[in-house]
């Protein structure tokens, strides 16, 4: 079994039973960073660490490219996973994403089909793997399970994008513990496809729009007042749904109607899905809302790397 997520090692090959593979990377690794370091001084250069940052061309899977890839296994436990979920997905059938596709929480709530050598399973994504390099996920015990067997250890799979995956319900609003009339923090959940952007506003005034952090969730600086809240949510695809009467009550999911799937057939759909339940607290009083608008099924403003 692999590592967790934040501390497994880039290389996919075990190391042996002295270490000696994985102790040989780290001083390749240190080596090429002195030197780096060393031709930077000479030339006068400053060099910018940025560690866990999100990489400068990074996006989410989306649409129908399949990605050829490795796929390793680990267990989150009762964790949400770096997304903040309240918990893991009820089947507990979840992934953590490298840092590229993991993309700054853009990846948060999605859902990918993973094909390996004993069959497909569906997942949701609820993690940022650390040491996940270009097309390599870290797949829960479970899921790993239903697509190989875990004594492999690590295996080549094919993993693609599930384009308006079924949901159980609508849009969930998680407010985060801290958040006040003064600073609006809000998680959205169960919306199924990546989320372009999150808009919010009051009792008076526009819509202001959120900025999404690494945590998952999405803020407004100076806050948004007291509440309720109406809340835009647009994912990757163009579609989008408002929510209203969300309340400022931290930690507590608030569900609603609004919905961004539409009728049309998911990507690559097993042939018995499972249901993407989430563990959460009991719901709050359903809030209405209306669904705005539907688009083209392309991604929009895809990253040109």
């Amino acid at each position: 079994m692999t590592a967790a997520p934040g501390t497994a090692p880039e290389n996919d090959a075990p190391a042996g039973t002295n270490g000696t593979l994985r102790s040989n990377r780290r001083v390749r690794h240190w080596l090429a960073g002195a030197g780096v370091t060393a031709l930077a001084a000479v030339l006068g250069i400053t060099l910018v660490v940025r560690g866990g940052a999100t990489p400068a061309c990074a996006a989410p899977p989306t649409g129908s490219a399949v990605h050829k890839g490795k796929a390793s296994f680990y267990d989150a436990g009762r964790s949400g996973g770096t997304c903040s979920f309240p918990g893991p997905p009820a089947d507990r059938l979840y992934v953590a994403l490298g840092s590229s596709q993991y993309a700054g929480a853009a990846a948060c709530g999605s859902y990918l089909d993973v094909s390996g050598p004993k069959g497909k399973v569906r997942v949701m994504v609820m993690d940022r793997c650390a040491g996940c390099g270009s097309n390599k996920i870290d797949l829960s015990d479970e899921a790993f399970a239903k697509i190989a067997d875990r004594s492999q250890g690590i295996v080549s799979v094919t993993y693609r994008a599930v384009v308006n995956p079924p949901l159980d319900g609508g849009l969930t609003f998680r407010m985060k513990g801290g958040s006040s009339q003064y600073w609006f923090a809000v998680q959205v959940g169960n919306h199924g496809n990546p989320l372009r952007s999150v808009e919010a506003t009051g009792p008076s005034g526009g819509f202001r729009k959120a900025a999404r952090q690494v945590d998952n969730y999405w803020t407004v600086e100076g806050g948004l007042g007291p509440g309720p809240y109406r809340i835009r949510v647009t994912d990757v695809y163009g579609r989008q749904a408002t929510a209203t009467a969300i309340r400022m009550v931290t930690r507590q999911v608030q569900r609603t109607t609004a919905t961004l799937a539409s009728a049309a057939p998911p990507s690559s759909s097993p042939s018995a899905p499972p249901s993407p339940t989430m563990s959460a607290a009991p719901p709050s009083p359903t809030p209405t809302a209306t669904v705005e608008a539907l688009a083209g099924a392309a991604p929009l403003d895809a990253p040109r790397c």
